[in-house]
């Protein structure tokens, strides 16, 4: 009975979260829905990356080539061919896949920081190839003003269909995270040589991770496309990749909303305090190493912590 109260109360607050999300652009400024696009884009982007870093324990320093990689593909098919848009959304995330299974092919057989730096090395590679390519990627200057349909070239619009397509692939990583799959990865995250031991094949299930990872991030670079409505190299620069990182840690990378936590507050530090002044990186600094000293867990997994003691007094006063 108690395990079905805490089921319904989570999901009365899913509920309400939803809720508040569906009204938020109906009375709210159009620069603030971009701003909360964002975060669902980027906190989409952090959580792929989780589930090779949090859950999986794989040092991903470069992960948001598949972002800048699934924005590009998307870009590319939408203003290079007349395909529909569903074909030219969903071939960012495929590509982005694709790029990989292709590069973890050559880093899988490494591990830890020898690994994350390799990644950096192709990544890197992958960023110069498009940063050069003006005929086909437009270069340095990216690609503007891409066309979108009706349905989702209205800030309204690109809101809704980016709040959707967020909330089914969290959905959908939350399953495959709390499938047999997702246990075996925690479990070589714990103890990898253990997990080799009992038979399991370590390297392929790490692959698997980090081709669902890099679709996830993928899509999330697909809906950068649909909200900006442009694409460019930065988006590929292993800078990026760190600020994301750093979504994780300060959100709770051993949580499964944490990176989402991450992401708000990442883009609200950056979007309001560059307000007031330009060295709004200075603050973002002191914030981090606040959270390294005092929120190892990160600000989801402090809350936590201080919830599930309060919960077991109040169980106890009732016994």
């Amino acid at each position: 009975m108690m395990h079905r109260g805490l089921s319904k109360r989570n999901w009365g607050i899913a509920a309400a979260v939803l809720a508040f999300l569906l009204l938020l652009p109906l009375f709210l400024p159009r620069f603030y829905v971009y701003q909360i696009s964002l975060i669902l884009v980027y906190g989409l982007l952090a959580t792929s990356l989780n589930i090779v870093l949090g859950y999986g324990g794989v040092f991903q320093f470069h992960h948001c080539v598949f972002y800048g990689m699934g924005g590009y593909a998307t870009a590319l098919f939408l203003t290079k061919t007349g395909l529909p848009f569903v074909v030219s959304f969903a071939a960012g995330g495929v590509f982005a896949a694709i790029l990989s299974f292709l590069m973890g092919l050559i880093t899988i057989r490494l591990s830890k920081l020898y690994f994350g730096m390799l990644q950096i090395s192709l990544g890197s590679l992958v960023w110069a190839i498009i940063y050069r390519w003006y005929s086909f990627t437009g270069g340095d200057d990216g690609i503007h003003g891409i066309e979108l349909p009706d349905l989702v070239s209205s800030p309204r619009g690109s809101y809704y269909f980016t709040l959707a397509v967020t909330l089914l692939c969290l959905f959908v990583i939350y399953k495959i995270l709390k499938s047999p799959f997702g246990s075996v990865l925690q479990g070589i995250r714990d103890n990898p040589v253990r997990s080799g031991m009992v038979g399991i094949n370590v390297k392929r299930h790490i692959l698997a991770a980090l081709i669902i990872a890099g679709f996830f991030g993928g899509v999330a670079g697909s809906l950068f496309v649909v909200v900006d409505r442009t694409v460019f190299p930065d988006m590929l620069f292993w800078t990026l990749s760190l600020e994301v990182l750093v979504m994780c840690l300060i959100g709770g990378w051993f949580k499964f909303f944490g990176p989402m936590l991450g992401a708000a507050i990442v883009i609200a530090l950056r979007t309001f305090v560059s307000g007031f002044t330009v060295y709004w990186a200075l603050v973002y600094g002191i914030v981090m190493i606040f959270v390294i000293f005092f929120l190892p867990d990160g600000v989801l997994g402090f809350f936590e912590e201080k919830i599930k003691p309060a919960k077991g007094r109040a169980i106890a006063d009732k016994g």
